[in-house]
């Protein structure tokens, strides 16, 4: 996603929590397709469009009312197909397999365009996967303290009209790594992020949304501003801990590779209290 992209005016309209918008959801039929509807506001667009940590986490909650919510959510693949604009869309959803140990979900986000067409958003493939007993020893990526804590870090501010309309629901603060569009020599960043209304939203569905919710640190190597975004995302998860915790998670991201136009990114994201939660991949389009 891209952090730092223009927004309407209407991003100071009335906001929802994503606890509101998940509580506002609706169960509907087309034929023999079942669907979860979802209204969602101007205050979660990200640019002409819905932010895609909101729109994965709310198509994963609807895999979850169709086709169960008894097994963790492993690996979520999502190509960000079209604009979803602020306002009501469906998530159709289709299981595509029940296995004895694995489920594989298929979600697609569908909108009604001004001509009474209907226009895909978003295609997602969730896997969800029940626990095993195993013999493979216990293995995690090393968890090293960052420069700044969330106190000292620096505050990123909810500009209306400036940064996206979304990040008024977010609290960022950048522990490391350069600023977007400041010709800086590095290659990551290191921030503490948070819900700002958490209350009502389990941890799983955080993670969808906060492994999303920064820009590629590869827009601190530009000296102006140039438009990003998203064309896909694949996300790993990690079951976590059931926790209380309102803390900042962490959301460590690395640029692997780049060129024409188009940046190879990792993020690794960490719970309040130190838990892996998701390794994610994303391949971000760069237009400047």
């Amino acid at each position: 996603m891209n952090l730092l992209a223009p927004t309407a005016d209407n991003a100071t309209s009335p906001t929802a929590t994503l606890a509101g918008l998940l509580a506002r959801r609706e169960h509907t039929e087309a034929g023999s397709q079942r669907r979860v509807r979802f209204d969602v506001g101007p205050d979660w667009q990200q640019g002409r469009t819905t932010f895609g940590g909101v729109l994965s986490a709310l198509a994963l909650q609807a895999m979850r009312d169709v086709c169960g919510n008894d097994w963790p959510l492993r690996a979520l693949q999502t190509n960000f197909v079209g604009p979803v604009s602020a306002g009501r869309f469906d998530v159709e959803v289709v299981l595509l397999r029940q296995g004895k140990n694995i489920r594989q979900v298929q979600a697609r986000v569908l909108q009604t365009d001004e001509a009474g067409g209907e226009q895909v958003g978003g295609v997602l493939l969730g896997v969800f996967g029940a626990a095993r007993s195993s013999t493979l020893p216990h293995l995690r990526p090393d968890h090293h303290p960052v420069a700044k804590d969330p106190e000292s870090a620096f505050l990123w501010p909810f500009v209306p009209g400036i940064t996206p309309a979304f990040t008024q629901h977010l609290e960022f603060r950048q522990a490391e790594g350069g600023m977007p569009f400041t010709g800086s020599d590095e290659w990551h960043s290191r921030t503490h992020v948070r819900l700002r209304e958490p209350e009502g939203v389990d941890s799983e569905l955080q993670s969808v949304l906060l492994a999303d919710a920064g820009p590629t640190p590869a827009l601190a190597q530009l000296n102006g501003f140039a438009p990003a975004s998203s064309v896909s995302w694949a996300l790993e998860l990690r079951p976590v801990a059931p926790s209380t915790d309102t803390g900042f998670w962490r959301m460590d991201k690395d640029a692997l590779a780049t060129g024409d136009g188009y940046v190879n990114e990792k993020t690794t994201l960490w719970t309040p209290d130190g838990q892996l939660a998701a390794l994610g991949y994303q391949v971000v389009a760069v237009y400047g």
